[in-house]
């Protein structure tokens, strides 16, 4: 048995990019997606916001680690095509980003007096246009403080990708553990590396929000 060693911390901050690789996949597939589900409960159109909602909520009534199973244990089953960690945890965790981040920005839109609408359609603006340079960058500022803490949650729940073998931090620390018998150590180590990405975050989400005076 061979203790915990410096070799052990650089592996686990090795893995490291792999989460970040995780958070940007789930950020550039899920935030477009978040936009459109965001607009679509916000349109006058039933039939778009009764699909928005309905998505809306199987996607928020079922735990990110349900998604995850589904997509790498249920899909293949269902389909016959065997679909690689990697693949699996990034339509997880673009869909969770998706219905969480679109429920935020929905919010930020509705937050802006409808008079700001209308004042656009007296400019003669399309529809596209008003939330374009109208109505989108007041509400991307009372959005941004709430959407950086949900990235916060985002980071730590990439932690879930390890019970399919993905290796990021969490796996990586689970693998020193194992080689190791110290998991004290070892999850200490993990512990610390995620500590040291969500803090500056949660700092950065208050003060955007002391600036910005989005949350009050």
């Amino acid at each position: 048995m061979r203790g915990f060693t410096p070799q052990d911390v650089l592996t686990i901050l090795a893995a490291l990019r792999w989460t970040l690789v995780l958070v940007a996949l789930s950020l550039a597939l899920g935030a477009p997606f978040a936009l459109l589900l965001a607009l679509a409960r916000t349109a006058r159109a039933g039939a778009s916001r009764w699909i928005a909602t309905g998505f809306l909520q199987i996607v928020q009534g079922v735990p990110v680690l349900g998604l995850i199973m589904f997509f790498y244990f249920g899909l293949p089953v269902l389909t016959g095509v065997q679909v690689s960690a990697l693949a699996s945890v990034t339509v997880a965790f673009a869909l969770y980003t998706a219905a969480f981040l679109g429920e935020i920005w929905r919010g930020a839109i509705q937050a802006i007096p409808a008079a700001q609408w209308e004042a656009g359609a007296c400019l003669g603006l399309t529809g596209w246009e008003q939330f374009r340079h109208v109505i989108g960058p007041q509400a991307f500022r009372l959005a941004l403080p709430a959407t950086v803490g949900f990235l916060v949650q985002l980071v730590k729940n990439t932690s879930l990708a390890s019970i399919v073998g993905f290796v990021e931090l969490a796996r990586a620390g689970q693998i020193a553990s194992a080689a190791t018998f110290q998991p004290l150590a070892a999850y200490a180590c993990v512990a610390a590396v995620y500590f040291a990405i969500c803090f500056p975050l949660t700092l950065w989400s208050r003060s955007l929000e002391d600036r910005l005076n989005g949350a009050r």
